[in-house]
């Protein structure tokens, strides 16, 4: 198989760890090295939780460097709310000893791209680490293959905002020169952000009944869902009223490698960087501004389709077995029917 070079850019949060161990998972990943920035957790804890995912997928050859510590601009605030304060759910798994992070995600991410054809990115975070690189070294960027950011929203409601999704919210600057590059860059022409946002990654639910089936047909790897997970399921309930938790990130990944997972439309799409409106992407799908395309944004989503994809391969489910056992604790979603409406729009 010829595997896809990538370097995932991330800030490791349960949900990241989630899709670090379906990229790990994927024969089709060629990971050259994960980078981290501040976000969910510092940059630091975040070095420390991609290790730990690593050390249990048995890929601490891969390595790991921090990144930026703080946003291009505004004050940085954390998510640990959410994701407890070691940022796995308050778990407790021990450090990495075996591995430890280097320094220098930016200078990794830059000579990388030089020297590494069709290389491509999955940023799970804030893009702060992204934006230094293009601020940097933008003629690097020639070497860049694609580009998928879990981030944003265009129908949906925001998550710490009305309006705005956090990884956006957390660095709205880093986001807009980002996305700017990708309209007037004439190294990134043609390409666009695959932007991953929440009305899609709001239909991939976590559920009770899921990870009880996790841990039934795979008790090692189960156990250690439930355990990052459990902190995560009690804020949603408390914050949204949903049995379960939303797992944003791995859907990001699942659709770099299965691009039949989502459809979406291409537009132009800018960050708003103040205000009350801090953070949202503004995604200009009539035209009115008629600018370059520099985005492709998920609008829906086979969340059905996804469990099948994770289950099978970091929980290692049979499909035999799921195709039985699946409709029975999860019901597909009928607005992303995808036979019924023609797979990708």
């Amino acid at each position: 198989m010829n595997a896809k070079r990538v370097i995932i850019d991330c800030d490791p949060g349960i949900d990241d760890a989630l899709a670090l161990m379906l990229a790990l998972a994927s024969p089709e990943l060629d990971i050259l090295g994960i980078t981290v920035v501040c976000g969910n957790v510092p940059a630091a804890k975040g070095a420390e939780n991609a290790l730990k995912v690593l050390d249990w997928m048995g890929r601490t050859d891969i390595p790991v460097y921090l990144g930026e510590e703080k946003p291009l601009a505004r004050d940085y605030t954390d998510a640990m709310d959410t994701h407890g304060l070691d940022g796995l759910g308050e778990s407790g798994f021990p450090s990495v000893t075996a591995a430890r992070p280097k320094t220098g995600a930016v200078s990794f991410l830059t000579e990388t791209l030089k020297t590494t054809d069709q290389v491509s990115i999955i940023a799970l975070g804030p893009l702060t680490n992204i934006a230094r690189v293009i601020s940097c070294a933008p003629d690097c960027l020639q070497g860049l293959d694609e580009f998928v950011s879990m981030g944003g929203c265009y129908k949906s409601h925001g998550n710490c905002s009305p309006v705005a999704e956090y990884n956006y919210w957390c660095d709205p600057h880093a986001a807009k020169v980002v996305y700017e590059a990708f309209a007037g860059l004439p190294q990134l022409k043609g390409k666009r952000i695959h932007m991953v946002g929440l009305d899609v990654t709001r239909k991939i639910v976590l559920t009770p009944s899921l990870l009880w089936y996790m841990q039934s047909i795979n008790p090692s790897m189960g156990s250690r869902i439930a355990a990052i997970t459990r902190f995560y399921m009690d804020f949603h309930w408390k914050q949204e009223g949903i049995i379960g938790c939303v797992i944003n990130d791995p859907l990001a990944v699942a659709y770099f490698i299965d691009r039949r997972l989502c459809s979406g439309l291409s537009c132009y799409t800018t960050i708003e960087t103040e205000g009350i409106c801090m953070g949202q992407s503004v995604s200009d799908t009539m035209d009115f501004w008629k600018k370059p395309h520099n985005s492709f944004i998920l609008t829906q989503t086979d969340a059905f389709g996804f469990i099948k994809f994770f289950l099978q391969r970091v929980i290692h489910a049979q499909e035999s077995q799921m195709e039985s056992v699946l409709p029975q604790i999860m019901e597909p979603d009928p607005a992303c029917d995808f036979q019924e409406r023609g797979g990708f729009l």
